[in-house]
């Protein structure tokens, strides 16, 4: 823990953690306050009750007991309303994240600990790998990250999980086991019940995988410092979700850089949390090259060809337009517009991006 943080070191006085009742979790939060109390910290525990299964209350009640006993401030939050009929297993976890997520920024917390272990890496590197992943994948889950201005870090990324049952039990602390963790229809859980035959076979080794993911993670962020720099260097933004770049600056990027420059974009714009498919992407990079494309849609994006350059806005989905005469009493008040070549479907947004600013 302590090599965690001097890492990965950070100002703030209160951070929040995910508890389940699971040991990685549990180990975590008391590990957490153990490293907080040292370091004049504040850790706050948060569970989500999914209510997916009849004992998760009886869970939440005996996490709360556990936080009582160590003393550490804890919050049980409910997901209520209709649960889906399929894909429960991402509309738990987004759930679980949105709910976290709201509760930080009510309370103004800034950093959000999750207890994800080494094991889970080597897991989420096999699984991104059957799956096809690139290199931002197979760099698999990153000691610190950052989504909607929350700062999510995961100390025990580098630990065993036997490390952290044996924290517990030097503390006397019992666990609770997910039986989702036992269902072999996860694909997750086929991954870790084959985790020992690969190191007993072929020495490919939970710490080994995890290394691997390591050395992509340091080539997505030289990669993603280079799509910084063309971005920054390249695109001009007319608005915080309108831009465009020309052709001839973004095809004399190689293939790579193309991909990730347009994948940036669509996400950032978007105002999505994932980038597309890379597929979907990869297949859109190669419409802009013909000579006949004209535009396409993706992400909540439009994109737009005129005059050499592609633009991107917000997709339009109602079709809503502007007349002639809120375009011309636009450029009035900005006349910086006049001689400017833009597209109609981006001048609709120009005048609704003015019409959306407070006065």
């Amino acid at each position: 823990m302590q090599a965690f943080f001097e890492q990965y070191p950070f100002q703030e006085e209160v951070i929040a953690a995910g508890v389940s009742g699971g040991a990685d979790s549990l180990a975590l939060v008391l590990r957490l306050a153990e490293w907080c109390a040292a370091n004049r910290r504040r850790v706050v525990a948060l569970t989500v009750n999914h209510r997916l299964r009849p004992e998760a209350g009886e869970e939440a009640a005996y996490v709360a007991e556990i936080m009582s006993r160590f003393g550490i401030e804890h919050h049980v939050l409910e997901w209520r309303g209709k649960k889906p009929n399929s894909g429960i297993e991402e509309a738990a976890r987004e759930a679980r994240y949105r709910l976290l997520a709201e509760w930080c920024r009510e309370n103004r917390v800034s950093v959000l600990a999750t207890g994800h272990h080494l094991r889970d890496q080597a897991e989420t590197f096999l699984l991104r790998l059957i799956r096809g992943s690139g290199v931002s994948g197979l760099s698999g889950i990153l000691p610190v990250s950052e989504r909607d201005g929350l700062k999510i870090i995961r100390p025990q990324l580098f630990d065993k999980p036997e490390v952290l049952k044996a924290f517990l039990i030097d503390r006397g602390v019992r666990w609770v086991e997910d039986p989702s963790n036992q269902n072999r229809e996860f694909l997750r859980v086929k991954i870790r019940k084959f985790l020992p035959v690969l190191e007993k076979e072929l020495g490919l080794s939970e710490e080994r995988l995890a290394a691997t993911a390591d050395v992509m993670r340091r080539t997505r962020f030289f990669l993603e410092e280079k799509t910084d720099a063309f971005i920054q260097a390249y695109c001009r933004w007319f608005a915080e979700d309108i831009c465009f770049f020309e052709l001839s600056d973004f095809f004399a990027q190689h293939e790579e850089m193309r991909f990730r420059v347009l994948s940036r974009l669509l996400k950032v714009i978007g105002k999505k949390p994932y980038v597309p498919e890379a597929a979907e992407v990869l297949r859109l990079c190669s419409l802009c090259e013909r000579p006949e494309f004209n535009g396409a849609t993706l992400g909540g994006c439009a994109l737009i060809r005129r005059g050499g350059k592609i633009w991107i806005v917000p997709e339009n989905r109602e079709k809503r337009t502007i007349g002639r005469q809120a375009w011309k009493d636009f450029v009035l008040r900005h006349p910086e517009y006049r001689k400017e070549k833009i597209p109609a479907g981006v001048k609709f947004w120009l005048v609704v991006e003015e019409s959306e600013k407070p006065s």
